[in-house]
């Protein structure tokens, strides 16, 4: 029993020895990263810019460019055949700008065969032509006056032409309806309430007799017009004529309807 009671304390002593001389393992710390701290990295170093490379620009050589343009197009008359063009062209081309207007308006207004998202696409192609037309038809205002055509007095003053009073009065007479248009066009918001609906279509229904006028002046108040002005007037005539049909004969069929 001695012996082997020995033997029990000489191995525990053995033992304690043994875990006093083995390394302590260390404490991890709370991220769990084992308990090696990293060391403190260095922030990096800026890199060099590059240079931008330089590239030849074209900007110095620009307005040479645009000089030796304006030589090139004064030498070959370019600015007296534009002016012959405008003087009869301009009124074509308000005329057939107003008259798509007119179709696009018509257009606008049907609701069997276009949806909504379509009439909207019309309404917006509509009043841009207004606005081509109008552009054309102070441009064409502008080249008559600036040739003598006409006096500044009968371009405001309807019938006070001194040569062709009526022609030339139906023409500013339509200029001014196609404005009322315009602005009655633009001013729609303000017709909506107080049964003043009535009174805008009114208005804007000036267009018709005002591009009717307009018609007559393009075909008669200037040189003899060519065979393809005229062709192009007839279309612009047929073309509305069919389309108010169709819009009155529309309004008539769903006025039967709409009766008890």
């Amino acid at each position: 029993m001695r012996t082997t009671a020995g033997g029990l304390w000489e191995n525990q002593m053995h033992m304690s020895r043994t875990q006093t001389l083995l390394p302590r393992p260390r404490p991890r710390g709370r991220s769990g990263g084992g308990g090696r701290r990293r060391a403190p990295q260095s922030p990096p170093r800026p890199r060099p810019r590059a240079r931008p490379q330089t590239r030849p620009s074209a900007r110095p050589a620009l307005p040479a460019a645009i000089l030796l343009l304006l030589a090139v197009a004064v030498q070959a008359g370019v600015a007296e055949r534009t002016q012959e063009f405008l003087d009869f062209g301009a009124g074509v081309l308000a005329l057939v700008s107003l008259t798509s207007t007119v179709l696009w308006g018509l257009a606008a207004t049907d609701r069997r065969l276009l949806g909504s998202a379509h009439r909207l696409l019309a309404q917006g192609v509509h009043r841009g032509l207004a606005v081509a037309g109008l552009g054309f038809l102070a441009l064409h205002i502008w080249v008559k006056v600036a040739e003598d055509r006409t006096s500044p007095t009968a371009a405001t003053v309807p019938f006070t032409d001194n040569t062709q009073p009526f022609l030339i009065g139906l023409g500013t007479l339509a200029g001014y309806l196609f404005i009322a248009v315009a602005v009655t066009g633009a001013a729609r918001s303000a017709f909506t309430g107080g049964g003043r609906s009535g009174l805008w279509r009114t208005l804007h229904m000036a267009a018709y007799p005002a591009w009717g006028a307009a018609l007559v002046h393009g075909l008669h108040a200037g040189r003899p017009a060519a065979g393809w002005v005229t062709a192009a007037y007839a279309l612009c005539l047929s073309g509305v004529a069919l389309a108010l049909t169709l819009r009155l004969r529309t309004r008539q069929r769903e006025a039967r309807g709409g009766r008890p």
